[in-house]
């Protein structure tokens, strides 16, 4: 390995780096994308060991710092002296296809992993050492270790599973029905705002919500009560940050997800949270229990529920360190 750069070049805020989709690149639909290049960002020192890092439908390429500064979708974790340290690990992170303004594809967790291999490819990088996934970046996680099991070190992936619960279906259905009505009716932000305080309904728990919101009632019946101001918030913020044709297509992803544990075959830390009504603690066991290298499986309670690979800094940061710490322990030794 060569020699590490004394002092990083390319810390939090990171660079851009892009490759071309070939012409002839099909999704496993048979459809094709608008787009004509995928987008990552790397972050960390130039020599680091390399660290694939995703989350949410709503995550991208900016998980510590965004384009303006601002602190991005997992910025206590990816940052310098994080349990993703930029200190010592070198990130890349990647916009999910499709973008904004791309019309509805039928996309796979396993096209998102092929579209990694390409940026991957265009960087000149032939492997990753890890994959840090969390929520829809854990199923896109467990699908490149199943589809290139020779271009991944190690797994951890967080809040996913092998396979998508039809409870989850369910709600995320509910929400692309909602995104199709408004359309129809021309109130397409109205519609992204609902689908998303559904959304968030299924993301928290009945217990956070209790503590959190007092059920004092409003002075007349159409009035909001306090849970409904804090959902509304929500989802007029994310009205403007999601568009319906890339909602739709990567809320359908999820539910078209399966892999099986058997393939899996980089050793996984896999973390998961009783509370977890989208993706369920037995769904997790089950994985545990039929991935041939398991490294660690963390199950913890939460009131926060899916999220809380967002919120449980302590756990997360804890599972995560351990988990590459061998990573920057190589990357120390050889700059030392």
């Amino acid at each position: 390995m060569p020699t590490p750069s004394p002092t990083p070049r390319n810390t939090t805020h990171g660079r851009d780096v892009h490759a071309v989709i070939p012409a002839d690149f099909r999704l496993e639909s048979g459809e094709r994308l608008l787009t004509g290049r995928v987008q990552g960002r790397l972050h960390g020192p130039d020599n680091g060991p390399l660290v694939a890092v995703s989350g949410g439908i709503s995550s991208g390429r900016f998980p510590s710092l965004d384009a303006a500064g601002e602190p991005g979708w997992w910025p206590w974790v990816v940052c310098r002296g994080g349990p993703v340290d930029l200190e010592t690990t070198r990130v890349l992170a990647f916009d999910f296809l499709p973008g904004d303004g791309e019309t509805i594809v039928t996309i796979t967790a396993t096209d998102q992993a092929r579209l990694l291999a390409l940026l991957l490819d265009g960087i000149g990088e032939p492997r990753l050492d890890a994959f840090v996934g969390a929520s829809y970046g854990g199923v896109v996680a467990l699908a490149f270790a199943a589809a290139f099991p020779d271009r991944i070190g190690r797994l951890v992936v967080i809040s996913a599973a092998h396979r998508t619960h039809p409870m989850a279906t369910a709600w995320r259905g509910l929400q692309r029905r909602i995104l199709s009505f408004a359309r129809k009716a021309g109130q397409e932000a109205e519609g992204i705002a609902l689908a998303r305080e559904l959304a968030m309904t299924s993301y928290r728990t009945p217990e956070e919500f209790g503590l959190r919101f007092a059920s004092t009632a409003p002075a007349a019946a159409g009035e909001s009560y306090p849970v409904c101001e804090y959902l509304t918030a929500r989802g007029a913020a994310y009205s403007r940050t999601m568009g319906v044709d890339r909602w739709i297509s990567l809320s359908d992803s999820l539910d078209r997800h399966e892999v099986a544990p058997e393939r899996i075959l980089a050793p996984l830390t896999l973390v998961g949270f009783t509370s977890d009504r989208l993706v369920p603690i037995d769904d997790l066991r089950d994985l545990a229990a039929r991935v041939p290298s398991l490294a660690q499986f963390v199950e913890a309670p939460s009131i926060f529920g899916h999220d809380a690979f967002l919120k449980e800094r302590e756990l997360i940061g804890r599972a995560l360190t351990d988990a590459l710490l061998p990573l920057s322990a190589r990357y120390r030794e050889i700059a030392a």
